[in-house]
């Protein structure tokens, strides 16, 4: 059973992808005007949460200046806002907005993460940069021991979803299932759901809306959820090394 802070700990020290730890440090050293003179975490990202989640959230990879610079995937930018509001909204998260890791925000029953723990130019990695960072999802899940729900915001993290259970020993369904928003399908032990990515260019065009994150996160609850498990339970994000 992989452990879970030990997994933590390898995570921020790693240095793997060279075109990756020059881009997260390069974002750090030129930040834009609006972040000037803040220091940012510019290391890779663990996931955060409650550890007895039943709910994984996995995203793309961190943003050059939201995750990057606060030290908490989906913290600090417009697509984190999105995400937590709806969050907080299906009863998984205390409150609603993320600014910073210190900022009081507690997962119930949700663990977020992501494919990739670097911010890479363009927000694309390479297949090689995805591969090599695939193994510590691959450990979380066996970690994180009561997740039964995955939820990929994109298509880059519903192939990595798929990369990931395969690799856990849980045969991928033939044909390949394709990413679509509300997309479902079982994998082994786990349901994979497809949710269009919170990003800027999809909210702010409506291809993803309020409700239609809503219905997914809904739609999680539903198949594992349930209110008696952890009543009232508080878990803070794990402090990093």
């Amino acid at each position: 059973m992989t452990d879970l802070a030990h997994l933590e700990r390898e995570v921020v020290a790693c240095r793997a992808c060279p075109r990756l730890v020059g881009w997260r440090e390069e974002a750090a050293a030129n930040p834009p005007a609006r972040f000037a003179g803040q220091t940012y975490w510019a290391r890779p990202l663990p996931g955060f949460g409650d550890r007895d989640a039943q709910v994984m959230i996995l995203g793309l990879a961190p943003a050059a200046h939201g995750g990057n610079r606060t030290g908490r995937i989906f913290t600090g930018d417009r697509s984190g806002d999105f995400l937590f509001a709806s969050l907080h909204r299906a009863g998984l998260a205390n409150q609603a907005t993320s600014v910073s890791r210190d900022d009081g925000l507690e997962l119930r029953g949700a663990w977020v993460t992501a494919v990739n723990r670097c911010a890479p130019p363009g927000n694309k990695p390479t297949p090689r940069e995805r591969d090599t960072c695939l193994p510590f999802l691959v450990r979380e899940l066996e970690a994180l021991h009561a997740v039964r729900v995955v939820v990929a915001l994109g298509a880059f993290a519903w192939d990595g979803a798929l990369r990931a259970l395969g690799m856990a020993g849980h045969p991928v369904p033939r044909p390949r299932p394709r990413f679509g928003h509300a997309a479902e399908v079982e994998v082994g032990p786990f349901t994979l759901l497809g949710c269009f990515h919170p990003s800027q260019q999809n909210t702010f065009t409506g291809t993803l809306t309020e409700p239609m994150i809503d219905a997914v996160f809904e739609r999680a609850r539903a198949l594992t959820f349930d209110d008696v498990v952890h009543p009232g339970k508080r878990v803070r994000n794990p402090p990093y090394p």
